[in-house]
């Protein structure tokens, strides 16, 4: 989502800024600025367009931001960094704090009226401005300590980079809920600074990162850092915080010849799946962490926390779960998990989902099943150093590598191996799976690559498909049992990156309302596997077929459904049993892509949304 980079240092910093700007553009944003101190002032610049457009200015302490509205619209005087000059001062004043913030402050309007009160004026609608105005107030020059007074006065999730026109070389951060790293400079750079919210922003400037942890306050200056942690009595005391060493993707991935990250990143599925299962010589509960057989082996049940499409992966997995290990799973929206009242139960696996391992709500529904007493908790993640996996006691990290496209492809693909390897663990300790049942799954899931590899080249005809589709405002999607979790992920893409209207149902439930929508208008993609469902779902199919609406079929080999007035089929390459979700969501990922493309929408970076949802 909102993206933070800050630097102190002794040579110019501001092409350090932007470009890491640019390695975050692909989370999704909507306003960007930077803001330096030069020649003894406050000097920014704000932009609705993209970071590249931003004015090149030159100094050596500055910090920087990428905005995803939340209050206030995407406008010049809602985008960071924010200024604040103190009571009485108008809008064209010299600044003295500026700052920038991820995160959401839900006590924003009670404090805006207090600092009213005292004087403040307020240019634009943001909950920002207040933590500015809120750091002014509090400031008696010293940065570091008045942002430590105003952070106890904030509510909600917070992650902060500020500095003051009175202290040059000198840049404060803290985070609260809402990710934020500290980079160490080497060698010839030893000395200087940074902070981001994402290593991947200091990516080419330094490995050496610091991951801050929640109620940390961190103040950069040239050759020394100092980080205190604020305890449950609201008193700040120093803490260490160690220096990893962190190889970051960078986000300026060469597009080679696609024309779209995403559809790279969709064709890249059959290299991330191998890369995944590459250090899987069998199964085991280790290969989630040390001590995971012990755990396994007490659990009763299992309870999966996610959103989005990584909710979609753990709806798949529901059923793999419950099928194959024989264990009670519940799968929950995490946005919506801490907000109801719920039976814990101690016995519980707690399993995350999250791409980039920084959801705001999926951290915050761990944090909420941890405070229940259910502390046995892991995470299926793409990335090894973020907050969910240093949160959660195991961890089992897909090999996706960097995924630019705001909708997810190879991430949900390589979450679902995830899943499926702790389905066949879980089993194995439940003693449902024998030796000869464990070869036979590892020979299936080496397969996937290839497997997958031969749907890809199915594009031709989905392209063809989405010529139609394109002209189109509504679209149902069909899938029953193990594959109607697919038919939501399909719905999802649709509606993300081609701003078509599509939803998704269980086939059977169609005679319980959605029949009522069909029309030759609307089309009705359905997944059809060859499955214990499939005459079922071939019935479904006649219902569509005998109130006019036109089917769009991607059907199993062996499944005799054949082309005919208002039937269009594309085959599948082969039948793939409990691991057929894998191959049959990628079409439907390829005909949201060539869609979209045919509407002229912005694929990569679809309106109004967010690759790293850091906000709740």
């Amino acid at each position: 989502m909102c993206g933070i980079v800050g630097a102190v240092s002794q040579r110019n910093i501001v092409s350090i800024l932007v470009e890491g700007l640019k390695r975050l553009e692909y989370r999704g944003y909507d306003s960007c600025g930077v803001a330096v101190h030069q020649d003894g002032q406050l000097r920014r610049a704000r932009s609705t367009s993209r970071v590249a457009e931003l004015q090149d200015i030159q100094a050596g302490t500055g910090i920087a931001h990428t905005r995803w509205a939340t209050h206030g619209a995407p406008a010049v005087h809602n985008a960071h960094p924010h200024f604040s000059a103190g009571p009485g001062a108008t809008a064209d004043a010299q600044g003295v704090i500026a700052l920038v913030h991820n995160g959401i402050i839900e006590n924003h309007d009670e404090l805006r009226a207090e600092l009213k009160a005292r004087g403040y004026v307020f240019t634009s609608q943001t909950d920002t401005e207040v933590i500015a105005h809120l750091v002014h107030h509090h400031y008696e020059g010293d940065l570091f300590e008045a942002v430590q007074r105003a952070v106890l006065r904030l509510k909600g999730a917070y992650a902060i980079a500020v500095f003051c026109r009175d202290e040059p070389q000198r840049v404060v951060g803290a985070r609260e809920g809402s990710p934020l790293v500290m980079g160490v400079g080497t060698g010839e750079r030893a000395g200087e600074h940074f902070l981001a919210s994402d290593a991947m922003a200091l990516a080419g400037v330094t490995d050496q990162i610091v991951y801050l942890e929640e109620g940390d306050v961190v103040d950069l200056q040239i050759g020394k850092t100092w980080i205190t942690s604020r305890g449950a009595d609201g008193r700040f005391q120093r803490v260490e915080r160690p220096v990893r060493t962190v190889q970051a993707h960078t986000g300026a991935a060469e597009l080679g010849p696609y024309r779209h990250y995403m559809q790279k990143e969709i064709f890249e599925q059959p290299k991330a799946i191998a890369d995944t299962l590459d250090a899987v010589e069998g199964i085991s509960p280790e290969l989630f962490g040390d001590g995971a057989y012990r755990v396994f082996k007490d659990v009763d049940r299992v309870l999966i926390l996610a959103c989005g499409t990584s909710y979609y992966a753990g709806s798949t997995a529901k059923y793999w779960l419950e099928s194959i290990a024989r264990i009670p799973c519940q799968v929950e929206i995490a946005s919506e998990y801490r907000y109801r009242d719920s039976v814990p139960d101690p016995r519980t696996l707690v399993v995350t989902i999250t791409q980039s391992g920084e959801t705001a709500d999926t951290l915050a529904a761990l944090k909420h099943a941890r405070s229940l007493g259910m502390e046995q908790t892991l995470t299926i993640c793409n990335v090894g150093t973020s907050a969910m996996v240093r949160e959660c006691r195991f961890s089992f990290i897909t090999r996706a590598g960097a995924e630019i496209g705001v909708a997810s492809t190879k991430a949900f693909t390589t979450q679902l191996v995830g899943l499926y390897l702790l389905t066949l663990a879980l089993a194995q300790v439940r003693g449902r799976l024998d030796d000869a049942q464990e070869a036979a799954a590892l020979k299936e899931l080496r397969h996937l690559p290839v497997a997958v590899q031969a749907v890809l080249a199915l594009e031709p005809q989905v392209i063809s498909w989405s010529e139609e589709f394109a002209k189109k405002e509504n679209a149902l999607f069909l899938g029953r049992g193990l594959h109607y979790p697919v038919a939501l992920e399909g719905a999802l893409k649709l509606k993300e990156i081609s701003y078509i209207h599509a939803e998704a149902y269980p086939a059977g439930e169609l005679k319980h309302g959605p029949l009522a929508l069909v029309t030759a208008a609307m089309p009705v993609v359905t997944v059809a596997p060859n499955d214990a469902l499939l005459e079922k779902l071939k019935s479904n199919m006649q219902e569509v077929r005998a109130r006019g609406g036109e089917l769009f079929v991607f059907a199993d080999s062996d499944t005799h459904i054949a082309n005919d007035t208002g039937v269009h089929v594309i085959r599948m390459p082969e039948h793939y049993g409990p691991l057929s979700p894998i191959l049959h969501v990628v079409p439907l990922q390829l005909l949201a892509y060539h869609t979209a493309c045919a509407r002229g929408t912005d694929v990569d970076k679809p309106r109004n949304l967010a690759k790293s949802v850091t906000v709740e």
